[in-house]
């Protein structure tokens, strides 16, 4: 199964939830190709990363968000894991530690008890070069607020200053190694 068969197999109607799907991945996996471009010293592998970010939401439609049309029963903040179910069980593993590391710049077990979120009680942050790079793309693009407009690093800066000073550092570390 390609990607465009995953997408099609969970997203199968061309309604208003897959446009936003597509153009979000779309514009992540765009922007996630030419931050690698400018870095071939540091040899990632670009056909994954071009999958990966075509995948890393793809568990969205399970939650109930339903300002981008999701209309599942299980919170927001589970799409990342219940994304890498469903590549898991296609015999994805690798793009699936990409959906669920992908959240804010990673999710530490300790962060998912203090806030009592619903998720599996442990670390999910990237680890790869690749699953770095993707997750930082993310954070130009949103699936609510002006779908087609990369955000300013100031922007993305100040959207993880409410998350943590931790994740501030993150991504202006990404930044220097990925811009």
């Amino acid at each position: 199964m390609n990607v465009n068969e995953i997408i099609d197999k969970y997203y199968p109607s061309n309604d208003e939830l897959k446009r936003i799907y597509l153009v979000h991945a779309r514009k992540v996996a765009s922007l996630s190709l030419e931050m690698a471009a400018r870095h071939p010293e540091l040899k990632m592998d670009k056909k994954f990363i071009e999958e990966a970010a075509m995948l890393h939401d793809i568990g969205i439609f399970l939650t109930n968000a339903p300002g981008i049309y999701c209309m599942g029963d299980k919170p927001y903040i589970c799409h990342g894991y219940l994304g890498a179910e469903l590549l898991r069980s296609l015999g994805y593993p690798r793009h699936a530690a990409v959906c669920e590391r992908h959240t804010g710049t990673g999710l530490t077990k300790e962060q998912i008890e203090r806030q009592g979120w619903p998720l599996p009680l442990r670390d999910f942050l990237p680890v790869t070069l690749e699953e770095q790079l993707i997750c930082f793309a993310d954070k130009f693009y949103s699936k609510t607020k002006h779908l087609e407009q990369a955000r300013t690093f100031e922007q993305v800066v100040e959207s993880m200053r409410k998350i943590s000073d931790e994740s501030v550092k993150k991504v202006k570390c990404w930044a220097e190694m990925f811009m």
